[in-house]
């Protein structure tokens, strides 16, 4: 087939001359783009490399780059005397060129040609805005990391010869791997070693092995009443029974989890009896015990998230439940560099030697390569010491803010509001004695530059009430964002 005059060769082949890729690559993808979409049908004759150069205003010379990679990569023929031609099968009716104003190269399909399965148990619950000012759920403030040292700890190791060494994956760095066994036998009482743990990217992913590996669908977990949405998403994921046990002052109550154990089997119960999410109370000694008894009576499983360790001002942090276990009924999720730059943080995983050989196999499907290097920096910090230094400095400061953050909140909030200062974490709970509409209340306050997200807020007949995290705020954008907050609430009261 003769090449038809109609295909307008300019209005789908744009060159950019400011792009780092050549300018015969980028007409020789866009000519084959429009082959295989059908803007150039099989059998067509392309115009010769003169015409065409003139066609797009390029060198000729450019265009028999382009055609020379056109036949290199098997899409078009040159034949003696007759010119170049697109290879393919042609069609017995002639093809009608399809109209280029509609179908532009540069459109992305829209839609899939096919059907797949859809989940709103995983909707993303978070929010972005605008504002200046905003609320989280307790997360550290990267101002206060030390990116410059962070920086050459990781230039020094990438300098050096000892990390070429190890294998690149799901097994992670041996020698980070034995410094933060050394570091957890130390700072929470864990008598382990290597062969019990595992390396992951983050809480949640640590969450979701766990729960392919050990949960079935119409299992029963037992949640706090109030618990982390994104763990219950996860959970709700694997088709279980979700049932919440009440919280009070003490963490999760005891006595109501062993009532259910009398009734029905229970495959799982997960807490961070640390600090409670979201309500920042410390699980007592007494009910540590307690459920460390149920869990060998009953047989379920203790999957314990130790959140935000770090974070403890007013005492020595309580030892994790995992520290006590001796029936291998406790598994433990924890994160490791919370407090420092976004990518030096990892996900780790503690539980006995013939759980982890399994979950290394999950690890080794969604993780394969992992990140060794960054894992030989960390090594490299807890060795020297580095990490202790850090969270030592920075807790100071966190203390300080946590205080201050108390001091607003009675100034301006006392006669509406009800809350302890946590011991320890970098978030408050706060409840109000009177309901309002904390989602008009979000409303207002992002009308005035602070945003509350949704996920922060927790209301129902029983209860209204807000986790507020201070740790990324300094003094000046806590009273800001107090100060929107008071002003905000006393317009609904």
């Amino acid at each position: 087939m003769d090449s038809p005059a109609e295909i307008p060769y300019k209005s789908f082949i744009k060159i950019d001359r400011n792009s780092d890729i050549s300018i015969y690559m980028q007409i020789s993808n866009q000519l084959i783009n429009s082959i295989q979409r059908g803007y150039i049908p099989f059998g067509t004759k392309l115009p010769g490399t003169r015409s065409l150069s003139q066609i797009l205003e390029v060198h000729r010379n450019t265009i028999v780059s382009v055609y020379e990679e056109l036949f290199a990569q098997g899409w078009v023929e040159s034949l003696p005397n007759k010119g170049t031609f697109v290879i393919g099968k042609e069609e017995v009716k002639p093809q009608k060129i399809k109209d280029f104003q509609k179908n532009n190269l540069e459109n992305y399909p829209k839609k899939t040609g096919f059907n797949f399965k859809t989940s709103n148990i995983l909707d993303n619950p978070f929010e972005h805005s605008s504002c200046q000012y905003m609320f989280n759920d307790g997360i550290p403030d990267i101002r206060l990391t030390q990116i410059n040292q962070h920086s050459r700890f990781y230039n020094s190791t990438l300098k050096r010869k000892a990390h070429k060494t190890e294998r690149y994956n799901q097994d992670g760095s041996e020698f980070f791997k034995k410094n933060l066994a050394q570091y957890l036998n130390l700072s929470r009482g864990l008598p382990i070693s290597t062969h019990n743990l595992l390396i992951t990217r983050s809480t949640e992913m640590s969450i979701y092995i766990a729960s392919e590996i050990l949960l079935s669908q119409g299992d029963t977990v037992l949640v706090g009443d109030l618990s982390y949405f994104s763990v219950n998403m996860i959970f709700q994921k694997a088709g279980v029974n979700i049932i919440t046990i009440p919280i009070d002052k003490e963490g999760i109550i005891v006595d109501e989890v062993k009532k259910i154990c009398k009734k029905q089997k229970i495959r799982m119960l997960y807490l961070t009896p640390h600090h409670h999410y979201p309500t920042t109370v410390t699980l007592s000694a007494q009910r540590r015990l307690e459920l460390l008894n149920l869990a060998s009576e009953y047989g379920f499983i203790i999957l314990e998230d130790d959140y935000d360790y770090d974070f403890h001002y007013d005492k020595s942090p309580i030892l994790p439940l995992a520290s006590a276990d001796t029936n291998g009924m406790v598994i433990y999720i924890g994160s490791f560099g919370k407090s420092l730059v976004p990518g030096f943080r990892t996900g780790f995983v503690v539980a006995p030697e013939n759980l982890m050989a399994e979950m290394r196999k999950y690890l080794g499907i969604i993780d394969r390569q992992g990140d060794v290097l960054m894992e030989h920096v960390l090594g490299e910090m807890i060795a020297e010491g580095e990490i202790n230094r850090y969270l030592k400095k920075s807790l100071k400061i966190y203390q300080e803010r946590r205080d201050y953050f108390a001091l607003l909140l009675n100034d301006q909030l006392k006669d509406f509001i009800d809350f302890e200062k946590p011991s320890g974490g970098l978030a408050f709970w706060i409840k109000w004695r009177t309901p309002i509409n904390l989602m008009q209340l979000s409303r207002n306050c992002t009308q005035k530059n602070l945003f509350i997200p949704k996920t922060l807020l927790y209301q129902n007949k029983k209860l209204t009430a807000v986790r507020l995290g201070f740790g990324n705020l300094n003094f000046e954008e806590m009273e800001k964002c107090i100060n929107i907050l008071s002003e905000s609430v006393k317009s609904l009261i």
